[in-house]
């Protein structure tokens, strides 16, 4: 059950009276989830885990009175916009109100080589405008259709396009960062350059984030794309090389032969007994992706641009990387979950092939090229079968202990025990000047303590 907090809702819902506010039992709980689903371990423990009420604003002045309501009548405080993170980032854990900010959404500037946007807006919305002057976004992640920008910040690290681009919190990928703090006298903060890395990142934990200016880059009308393999082995070592040539590509991402049950839209596209690479290419460079796949034994699949791929009613090669892998298996199969893994560098394919031995058919193997401050990474995001926690932490030593992996753990809803590893002192300096009373998304940080809280 929901641990309350003392706080007079009805003091706090007359403050903000004129905003909109939604109270519906079935609403609230809806808007008090995430994709946390993905992880057994996290379905109980956030189980019965839910805010008092939505609140709506429809602008950044209706965000300062919310904010400054909240922390005069000390309400919990967990900001959420497309819902889309795994980890419980949205779930409030000591209710209070959940604060959508899907309604600040403009588009503020589209200029060469940067957008600034409300952290409200949708991603998808944001790269196809960028699209209509020829640019498009650096990363984004595969629910792109419902993920906002300041949810990307805030609980994502990369996607599809850290292939070409890196990763999230590299050098120049955001610019600038707006936010707001929670207290009674909401105050603005801009953040610029490092600074924004105490926000990245930290779960809506420190300030309420508004605007974010990000990269764009020159748009390719990339070809969605797979090249079928018959080994797994191949079809890593086909995607390194890919990378290592410095193909261009937006995405590609190994995929075995055991998850073609699960792509049902591909039929023989994606057969169950071909490994599959699915990728963005740009359209200079299929005729050197084919080779480079004929010379590892493999061949093309399909080949055509987004419109064609949706005309033919089969899904973009986005949505078939990154963790809509987990996604699509567990539409048809709840008993699995998933585990995320940086595998040691350079990357070897046959670690994977031992790890596959290792567990057989309880683990099915997904990869996605990267980069990481300039070098490459890659990272497994396999599936794994629920056998219950003890079996799921044992396997995690192992990953980390006999193949020297490191595992970002998706089965816990705190910062540092995700992937961290540790408390970043700077976001929680940041975290007692924009947020002082330690009302935002607590519970989700490990560095914040209640004696740092500010007194009345």
């Amino acid at each position: 059950m929901t641990e309350k907090r003392a706080y007079d809702l009805a003091a706090f819902r007359r403050e903000i009276e004129g905003i909109r506010v939604y109270d519906d039992p079935k609403q609230v709980e809806l808007k008090s989830r995430d994709y946390f689903w993905y992880s057994p371990i996290l379905s109980q423990a956030l189980e019965g885990r839910v805010g008092d009420l939505v609140v709506l604003p429809t602008d950044q002045d209706e965000v300062r009175r919310v904010a400054s309501a909240a922390a005069r009548h000390k309400v919990p405080l967990t900001v959420r916009g497309g819902g889309t993170g795994n980890y419980g980032q949205c779930v409030p854990l000591q209710g209070g109100i959940i604060l959508d900010v899907t309604k600040i959404d403009r588009i503020l500037t589209l200029e060469p080589g940067r957008a600034r946007v409300e952290a409200g807006a949708r991603i998808a919305r944001l790269d196809d405008a960028a699209r209509e002057g020829g640019q498009e976004l650096l990363m984004y992640p595969s629910t792109r259709r419902i993920a906002t920008i300041g949810g990307f910040l805030s609980g994502g690290s990369g996607g599809v396009g850290s292939l070409r681009h890196g990763m999230l919190r590299d050098d120049g990928n955001v610019g600038y960062v707006k936010v707001m703090s929670v207290e009674p006298e909401p105050q603005i903060i801009e953040l610029h350059g490092p600074d924004i890395q105490k926000v990245q990142h930290a779960y809506g934990t420190n300030g309420i984030i508004l605007e974010i200016d990000v990269a764009l880059t020159p748009a390719t009308d990339w070809i969605h794309t797979a090249a079928l393999f018959e080994g797994y082995d191949r079809a890593l070592r086909f995607a390194v090389e890919a990378q290592h040539e410095g193909l261009d590509c937006y995405l590609l991402t190994p995929v075995e032969r055991r998850f073609a049950r699960f792509y049902s839209k591909y039929g023989p596209l994606f057969p169950a007994d071909r490994d599959g690479v699915f990728a963005m290419v740009a359209p200079k460079e299929m005729p050197r992706f084919e080779a480079l796949a004929a010379a590892h034994g493999g061949k093309i699949s399909f080949a055509m641009p987004k419109p064609e791929l949706v005309a033919a009613g089969l899904q973009p090669a986005y949505e078939c990387g990154w963790n809509h892998t987990t996604l699509q298996a567990l539409k048809a199969d709840k008993s699995w979950t998933y585990l995320q893994v940086a595998y040691p560098r350079p990357f070897d394919p046959e670690l994977v092939l031992r790890q596959m031995r290792r567990y057989g058919d309880d683990v099915y193997m997904h990869h996605e090229m990267a980069r990481l401050e300039g070098e490459v990474q890659i990272f497994g995001l396999p599936l794994v079968k629920y056998r219950g926690r003890d079996a799921m932490y044992r396997m995690i030593r192992e990953f980390e202990e006999i193949d020297g992996c490191t595992i970002y753990d998706p089965h816990v809803f705190t910062i540092e025990e995700g992937g961290m590893k540790q408390i970043d002192r700077s976001q929680i300096e940041f975290k007692k000047r924009a947020d002082p009373y330690g009302l935002m998304n607590p519970g989700k940080t490990q560095g914040w303590t209640s004696d740092m809280a500010a007194r009345p």
